[in-house]
């Protein structure tokens, strides 16, 4: 039956990208910045636990980046008990939701893309406010969340299927996949719509509930995915929406013996924390919790002597300073044949040297990074890295704003090479030739992404087998991942390659059933 459903479907194509080019689509995301200062700024907006809009023990504000001293809007501070109560009526709904008709979980995913379709440039002008995105990368980003919807429609109705299983002549076997229980959703700032939408997708699909948290910085990207979901059909305890402090929404979260499975997208020192107190089977706790963690990268772009080097040029500018580098997936580091090495860095300089700075409010190029905290410790990696490898361009910052910086001439044991910045920070290093490059890249305690150019196919054929990432893109910028076509995840410390957006995502939220019936 699941797969006449299927059937049933249209196939599978990606959300178009807005042309801001074109006077009117520009003119019609400006009058979306008017209408969400008039509908937004200013507000404060509840937790949501058991289906309800409840206060917290106060508020936090949330600044605009771009914008320091802005304040756009408040959100509520969880208290323990409200977290306790967000976890019990989470499991009081999982009872309930784990029955669900998948057709029914498909279905509310199929209307809330189609809500999200009509109100794209509205979730656009959030986002830039809150997390200072640019239109193009926060229509991206949207447009990613409403190929979510349906990417995880088709998934949701592909799992209930099950699996065949070989024959028995005197038995009835299957293969089936049940849910797990409550999942914790932790989700960072830089992608507040679609990692948070896509980790708890992957949970709802699979009959699971969920405990949204998303980062501080960014909670109305994810409050308003909520409230789309809710008017698209989905029960209101289904997901449980709580924002706060770390010390209530931290630990206590991940610790608690009613959790299932935690899903976190964020830095390697998150990350691994989670997964250390997660292994730890508390009092009451009748499960060994299940962890995805996806937790950053150092992503190389190797450029092979034979390579189309204006391509290769476009493809890293793109990739490093697209959203000031605050990008897991952003190029941080070029590794390139020495022989076209001082080629290919003037033209990669010369285009970075025309990036313009300035409001993403106002669609510039490169906006400011998410706060003064993260403008000093790339200031920090900046200034130390004068005294390493030559400063090539940038290296400046005012307030938010960091410029678009290059080093060249950087050594591998350098931090520069080795660590992840977070911030739109390049380091060019030298390689003796493809092969040494490859080397190279794959010198790393990461494996998220990697780009790789050249035209020869016995190069690329071995750059497909050796480089040790879970995204390779050949002759291509190494960001700008579809849901649905490249599966999301890295190696390493880049976390445990759970693949959003991909065939196998939703097994990480099920368990295996085989049942056997003897005729």
């Amino acid at each position: 039956m699941t797969e006449n459903l299927m059937a049933g479907l249209l196939p599978f194509e990606h959300e178009p990208y807005f042309n801001f080019a074109e006077r009117n689509v520009a003119e019609q995301q400006r009058e979306a910045f008017k209408l969400v200062r008039q509908k937004y700024v200013g507000q404060t907006f509840p937790l949501i636990i058991g289906g309800k809009k409840v206060d917290g023990d106060g508020t936090f504000a949330v600044h605009n980046p771009a914008k320091p001293a802005e304040v756009v809007w408040q959100f509520q501070k969880a208290t323990p008990k409200q977290l306790e109560e967000a976890i019990a009526d989470a499991q009081a709904a999982f009872e309930g939701w784990r029955y669900s008709d998948p057709m029914q979980r498909a279905s509310i995913f199929k209307r809330a893309a189609d809500l999200l379709r009509k109100r794209r440039m509205e979730f656009n002008a959030v986002m830039t406010l809150e997390n200072g995105k640019n239109w193009a990368e926060a229509d991206g980003e949207v447009a990613e969340s409403v190929d979510h919807f349906e990417v995880f429609a088709r998934e949701t109705l592909r799992w209930a299927a099950g699996k065949p299983v070989y024959p028995m002549p005197d038995e009835h076997v299957t293969t089936i996949y049940e849910p797990l229980g409550v999942v914790a959703c932790i989700s960072p700032w830089n992608f507040p719509s679609a990692i948070p939408l896509g980790m708890a997708l992957g949970a709802i699909a699979a009959g699971n509930t969920v405990i949204w948290k998303p980062a501080s910085e960014t909670p109305l990207s994810s409050y308003l995915m909520v409230e789309l979901l809710f008017e698209a059909g989905l029960p209101k305890n289904v997901i449980q929406f709580v924002t706060g402090t770390d010390d209530v929404l931290g630990d206590p979260l991940v610790d608690h013996k009613d959790i299932r499975m935690i899903a976190f997208t964020g830095s390697k020192e998150i990350g691994c924390r989670i997964f250390e107190r997660a292994a730890k089977v508390q009092k009451g706790q009748k499960w060994l919790k299940r962890v995805i963690a996806e937790m950053g990268g150092k992503d190389p772009t190797i450029v092979c002597a034979d390579a189309d080097l204006d391509e290769a040029a476009a493809g890293i500018v793109a990739s490093s300073f697209g959203y000031s580098g605050q990008k897991c997936s952003a190029c941080s580091r070029v590794i390139a044949e020495e022989s076209i090495y001082d080629e290919l860095l003037q033209k990669v300089t010369e285009q970075t040297d025309r990036l313009k700075v300035g409001q993403p409010e106002d669609n510039a190029q490169v906006g400011p990074v998410i706060h003064a905290g993260s403008a000093g410790r790339i200031g920090e990696y900046v200034q130390r890295g004068q005294q390493s490898a030559r400063l090539v361009c940038g290296g400046g910052a005012t307030d938010n704003f960091v410029e678009p910086t290059i080093f060249a001439d950087v050594e591998k044991g350098d931090p520069l090479f080795q660590e992840e910045i977070f911030g739109p920070v390049l380091a060019f290093t030298k390689a003796k030739d493809w092969q040494h490059a490859i080397e190279l890249a794959n010198d790393s305690e990461y494996g998220l992404t990697a780009a790789f150019y050249s035209r020869d196919p016995h190069k690329i054929a071995e750059a497909r087998r050796r480089i040790h990432v879970g995204n390779l893109y050949i002759n291509r910028k190494c960001t700008g991942a579809l849901s649905g076509t490249h599966a999301f995840g890295g190696y390493g410390m880049s976390g445990t390659n759970a693949k959003v957006g991909g065939p196998d995502y939703l097994f990480w939220f099920l368990q295996t059933k085989t049942i056997a019936q003897k005729y």
